[in-house]
């Protein structure tokens, strides 16, 4: 079950809301619970007791830790717990990659094994992780009850596709938390904006950039120049609307209920550099890897040399991290070198607009490698870019669907900025001032919501619906 389901928006969270805002204040807690575990166990029940386990251990692991008299007793919990999770992470999700590998070099073994992904597994991992770490370091004391701690882990507006949430950030509100009226609209404004991003946005985009890169099939080695431009360009609005998408949701339903999950998406494609972008894309996970590898390995404290091995091994684990497939470790040593070279040859001097511009042909290039884990696809899309595949420059089809579309993009383009927000905020303050003007925003605000929720409604109905169907040429 996903976020962006009829059955999700109008049976589970519609059931759920209901039960979590009828019943006393001390059993919000185990609702909330038992709607994660129901949750979890909808795209694979068997794979619920993995996500129990990896819970207990950390537990176990967490009140050791805590009740430690001596630093290497405290350090051996710590050890033993990140040997279990991701000794599992890398079996369920690498396995079948590494010995498929072996199998290609040397004949063995004779069946690679089809090993299935749990759901959530890198997210959960990486939460229960950073429990264990910061009990260990000491910013956190740990949790004596194991069930509060799978309410941590397992929160169903999270565990699937994040953010990572930090247990100091939840802490508090796991036990004590208040919820306004004003906390319920925001978070169900959020979660709209969320849905409508996924529904009509993301979807949309997607449908487009499956039509022009049609991967596993020989239309992509024939596709025209400006068909993969395209396609790619519609794909990197994708993964933005897709990974935020979800973001917002799992922000909205939280603050719902009185958790308050930090920002994870800050309009990274209006960054200035590719660093900037890394301070705007995905920002639970860069925080991970530089509070957990990159800062305990020395971070930049130390000689030029040691910086690029820290760096390096952040880029290499955030490339693995993303999945079992060498184009994605490529990805992330691809930025490694970027970073790099901002870091000691630009030095900050590139001028605001220039970066801007240099950061997103990066970006998008970046996106290349990401979408592509079979090498004579990835060549042929990026020879075919330049024109060195022969295929041409463009075709009717292509620019047919460029006109039909047109519109859409726009709208996009426009979406990934911070232009919304900002219109939103000036209305708000005109408004201040102006009685009738209020009463305006009041009721577009009320409307909101319902709009969005119904827009998305009719786009998750209809399998091919598109928005702008009817500003098309």
């Amino acid at each position: 079950m996903v976020f962006s389901s009829l059955v999700f928006l109008f049976a589970f969270l519609a059931i759920y809301l209901g039960v979590y805002f009828a019943v006393p204040d001390h059993l919000k807690n185990p609702v909330l619970l038992a709607a994660s575990l129901i949750f979890y166990a909808w795209g694979g029940p068997q794979f619920l007791l993995l996500l129990v386990g990896e819970t207990a251990v950390s537990w176990f692991a967490g009140l050791r830790i805590a009740r430690a008299s001596t630093k290497r007793i405290r350090t051996f919990w710590l050890v033993i717990d990140l040997v279990v999770l991701l000794g599992l992470l890398a079996y369920f999700k690498y396995a079948t990659w590494i010995l498929g590998d072996i199998q290609g070099l040397f004949g063995v073994p004779e069946v690679v094994p089809d090993i299935v992904l749990p759901i959530g597994i890198s997210f959960y991992t990486f939460q229960l992780i950073s429990y264990v770490a910061d009990v260990y370091a000491g910013q956190v004391e740990a949790q004596p009850k194991c069930w509060k701690l799978l309410l941590y882990s397992s929160m169903f507006f999270q565990c699937i596709a994040g953010p990572i949430v930090r247990y100091d950030t939840v802490a508090a509100d796991i036990d004590h938390r208040r919820v306004t009226q004003a906390d319920v609209y925001l978070g169900i404004r959020r979660f709209c904006i969320g849905l409508a991003k996924k529904a009509v946005l993301a979807n949309g985009c997607a449908s487009v950039a499956d039509t022009l890169l049609p991967i596993g099939t020989d239309g992509i080695f024939t596709q025209v120049a400006a068909g993969l431009w395209l396609g790619m360009l519609f794909y990197m609005l994708q993964i933005y609307f897709d990974f935020s998408a979800y973001s917002d949701m799992a922000i909205g339903l939280g603050r719902m209920i009185g958790f308050r999950f930090l920002e994870n998406f800050n309009y990274p494609y209006a960054c200035t550099s590719v660093q900037d972008f890394w301070r705007r894309w995905h920002i639970s996970l860069s925080t991970f890897f530089r509070d957990y590898v990159y800062i305990p390995l020395g971070g930049s404290r130390c000689a030029p040399a040691l910086i690029v091995r820290n760096m390096a091994v952040v880029w290499f684990l955030t490339g693995l991290w993303h999945g079992a497939s060498w184009n994605y470790i490529l990805w992330g040593l691809y930025y490694l070198v970027f970073l790099l070279f901002e870091r000691f040859v630009l030095k900050g001097r590139i001028p605001r607009a220039a970066g801007h511009v240099y950061s997103l042909v990066v970006v998008f290039f970046g996106w290349v490698l990401f979408k592509f884990e079979n090498s004579a696809e990835l060549m042929a899309v990026l020879g075919g870019m330049f024109g060195l595949t022969g295929n041409g420059l463009m075709s009717m089809e292509v620019s047919t669907l460029l006109l039909q579309n047109v519109f859409f993009l726009a709208f996009c383009l426009i979406a990934c900025t911070s232009v919304g927000k900002s219109l939103h905020g000036r209305f708000f303050q005109a408004a201040k001032g102006n009685p009738r003007l209020f009463g305006l925003f009041n009721v577009t605000e009320f409307a909101t919501p319902i709009a969005l929720l119904l827009l998305s409604t009719i786009a998750l109905a209809g399998a091919s619906y598109n928005p702008f169907i009817y500003f098309q040429f």
